[in-house]
């Protein structure tokens, strides 16, 4: 290797390792306010590259390396994770290894949203188990448990960005989902399902 080549690899590796530190500093005074404004204390600890604003009265459990947040993506310091489990008996947990882009957002209201061992979840993922709402005029105020169904990911799914997966939901192990897809139906393990609504494109070999 050339000594200018050299030069230019150790130059951007400096310059990453800046960007990572600089990334945490500013970071860590939105951790830190994020904390404080929630109101569920999660069981297990995350790492949080980017906020986490944690509520509800029900169960938030995090597996061991479980990552909130990715520097080098869009959005890093103008959003922050939401994740919610609102009643008391509802519960969100999500898997070991599992990674989650920049301004993911769960909320079980009646349910549970579980998501699987070492998923890849990208920018914009939203995933509810409830409509929140009736769909008759006087019913717009009201959310019944009865019309909340829970949300299953199985373990090593790829979920793109900007995807919504809608309550009753299973997804297989090892299933991808396509960028900006939504999430109707249940997903097959070991294929690839896109569009809106998502329909299965094909296998994965």
């Amino acid at each position: 290797m050339s000594r200018w080549k050299w030069r230019a690899l150790l130059r951007r590796k400096i310059e990453r390792r800046l960007k990572h530190y600089l990334g945490r500093i500013v970071q860590t005074p939105r951790n830190v306010l994020f904390r404080a404004l929630s109101t569920n204390r999660v069981a297990g600890a995350p790492r949080r590259l980017q906020p986490l604003h944690a509520e509800g009265l029900g169960r938030i459990v995090f597996g061991k390396n479980v990552q909130i947040g990715v520097n080098s993506s869009p959005s890093f310091f103008s959003t922050y994770a939401y994740i919610e489990a609102r009643n008391a008996d509802a519960s969100i947990t999500i898997g070991d290894g599992t990674s989650m882009n920049n301004n993911f957002c769960a909320v079980a209201e009646h349910t549970r949203i579980t998501i699987g061992k070492d998923c890849l979840i990208g920018a914009n993922v939203e995933i509810y188990d409830s409509d929140f709402h009736g769909v008759r005029v006087a019913e717009r105020h009201t959310s019944l448990p009865e019309r909340a169904r829970a949300v299953i990911i199985g373990d090593h799914v790829f979920i793109g960005s900007n995807v919504k997966i809608l309550k009753g939901v299973t997804i297989g192990d090892g299933a991808v989902i396509g960028h900006g897809s939504l999430v109707t139906g249940d997903v097959a393990g070991g294929t690839v399902a896109a569009g809106v609504p998502a329909r299965a494109i094909k296998a994965i070999d």
